[in-house]
């Protein structure tokens, strides 16, 4: 950034005067509008402290009223204020307030599920034109930020860091990103506890859900012959992953560690080496043959994907995979990317390159860690498909329950053990902006420079339909994508 830059003279730029930001302030007299106005997220209980001295820094500099502590205020809150403001100020005249919506950008500091919170509450707000959101890295994955240029590091807190950034989201382009929505039911337990999920363990994009639409082609009564009232069901969203089995083992192990002893997990590098310990200790890179077998998701799960003729056709799964991820991002665990750069796809079969904004989901599989280690190498792990939507339907087998993870925050998921039936449904939902910096590994379809940006005309496909049942019309079940009151955001990412 040049020394011109980093003065009173650039903070104009970024800086939101209160009458915009606080509804019944008074009105100020700006003589500029700035080239970059941002609303700042930060969860200040990410990062161990980096979180509260982020916080003070973007304070310092900027109007206070248009920095954020999630702890404090939740974004959807903040936002319909903002927005309905601005929309009142536009009423009276004030081309400021015009320019100003426009103009606004969202910069969010946290890990990934704090970075899917604020992407989750934006698009369900379904705003004219969605803000695009800047993601800082705090979290110990940070795929998300990573997938969109702006690394995997913990950044510098002190203000010329802040400042440094600042000036790299003034620069970002805007990309738009798929979302991905999840429809999970399972039968009511004759016995044992009425919920089969501790609500506590559900990650933050997951909610219990009561109301089905009859006409829902996805009710259990069509599709297993079980009564709705007789289901729990669970909807909720993702922005870069889902996975299911071995890797999302390890991260819970992992999660419940940092749950229970908080201390032990200050610092990124840490964090990191924790994870590595239990990952082998999970027998992730080892396990005993029959114990192995049992692991396998073919032993225990049917996948199915959806054609482009809305026809559902049954995905085979090789004999000893582990672990599947259900992709939509080019970043995972730490930013590697499990599916590689394919060739185009041709008319005759064959994949495409992975693309954030072109309606489809990448399948990957791993037999075990090691075979995860080949990404280390610049491979891949085992393509499976490219979908619009996808389906698993998991049956009575060797294991009684599995675990699962959405964007870095998993659970453990019970497994049928007489006729139940548990089904996970994955589709597409819609888009919003996000901003990317130049060069970022995430590629769009409509990008001129991408090398297969004309389009696939054979993917062409139309969500309408699915939006119009309840289970579909938000990102996350309350009345915007937000956390539920009893969760504490220390330990959200």
């Amino acid at each position: 950034m040049a020394n011109s830059n980093s003065g009173e003279e650039f903070l104009k730029d970024f800086r939101i005067p209160k009458y915009v930001l606080v509804p019944e302030s008074k009105s100020e007299n700006v003589a500029d509008v700035p080239q970059c106005p941002v609303l700042v997220f930060i969860n200040s209980k990410s990062g161990g402290q980096l979180g509260g001295d982020l916080l003070v820094s973007y304070r310092s500099l900027l109007n206070e009223s248009q920095v954020y502590d999630l702890g404090q205020e939740a974004p959807d809150k903040v936002l319909c204020r903002i927005y309905a403001n601005l929309e009142k100020l536009k009423r009276n005249g004030d081309k400021f307030a015009t320019n100003i919506q426009e103009r606004l950008r969202i910069i969010v500091a946290g890990g990934d599920g704090t970075a899917g919170w604020l992407l989750g509450v934006v698009s369900d707000l379904k705003l004219s034109h969605s803000p695009p959101i800047a993601t800082v890295p705090l979290g110990t994955g940070n795929n998300l930020p990573f997938a969109f240029g702006w690394g995997k590091k913990n950044p510098g807190t002190d203000p010329q860091s802040v400042k440094q950034f600042l000036d790299q989201v003034k620069r970002a382009k805007e990309m738009k990103i798929d979302s991905w929505h999840i429809l999970m039911r399972m039968r009511k337990s004759k016995e044992g506890p009425c919920d089969p999920i501790v609500p506590l363990d559900l990650p933050h994009s997951l909610h219990a859900f009561g109301r089905v639409s009859d006409s829902n082609e996805l009710s259990m009564a069509k599709t297993f012959g079980v009564s709705q009232e007789g289901c729990h069901t669970f909807r909720g969203g993702f922005w870069n992953y889902f996975s299911m089995g071995m890797d999302a083992q390890v991260s819970y192990a992992f999660h419940t560690e940092r749950k229970q002893h908080p201390e032990k997990f200050k610092n990124q590098l840490t964090n990191q080496t924790t994870y590595a310990k239990i990952t082998h200790s999970q027998g992730w890179f080892s396990s005993p043959r029959s114990q192995s077998a049992a692991r396998d998701i073919a032993q225990f799960a049917k996948v199915k994907i959806m054609k482009n003729d809305g026809q559902w056709e049954d995905l085979q799964i090789p004999p000893s995979i582990k672990s599947i991820v259900i992709l939509n991002l080019p970043s995972f665990s730490g930013g590697f990317n499990p599916w590689g750069v394919p060739i185009r796809k041709r008319r005759n079969g064959g994949f495409t390159p992975a693309y954030v904004d072109d309606g489809l989901i990448e399948v990957v599989g791993f037999r075990d860690a090691w075979h995860g280690l080949v990404l280390l190498a610049k491979g891949h792990g085992t393509r499976l498909a490219q979908a619009h939507r996808i389906r698993f339907e998991f049956h009575k087998g060797a294991i009684d329950h599995t675990y699962m993870r959405i964007d870095g925050e998993p659970w453990k998921q019970t497994l049928p053990v007489d006729d139940e039936t548990v089904m996970v449904e994955i589709s597409h939902l819609r888009q919003v902006n996000i901003l990317a910096r130049h060069g970022c590994r995430s590629k769009s379809v409509y990008n001129p420079e991408s090398p297969s940006s004309q389009g696939n005309e054979e993917d062409d496909w139309d969500d309408e339909e699915t939006h119009e049942s309840p289970e579909y019309r938000k990102f996350g079940a309350a009345d915007t994508f937000k956390l539920p009151e009893e969760i504490d955001i220390s330990h959200l990412s």
